[in-house]
C-alpha cells in the first residue's frame, strides 16, 4: 500500500484484506462440507470497495 492515503482509509482496506480469506479447513470438516465457500469473498478485479 502506498503511504499517501489517510490512516482511516488504510485501516478499512486492511480490514477488507483480512475479511477476504477462505473458510478454514477445520470449519469445512466440522460442518461436513456445508460451508465450503465464503459468501462474502471478493475478487480485486470484479468487485470494487467503497472505502
Amino acid at each position: 500500500m502506498a503511504h499517501s492515503k489517510p490512516l482511516a482509509r488504510k485501516l478499512r482496506l486492511a480490514k477488507a484484506l483480512k475479511q477476504n480469506r477462505r473458510v478454514p479447513l477445520w470449519v469445512v470438516i466440522k460442518t461436513n462440507r456445508r460451508f465450503v465457500d465464503h459468501p462474502k469473498r471478493r475478487h480485486w478485479r470484479r468487485v470494487k470497495l467503497k472505502v
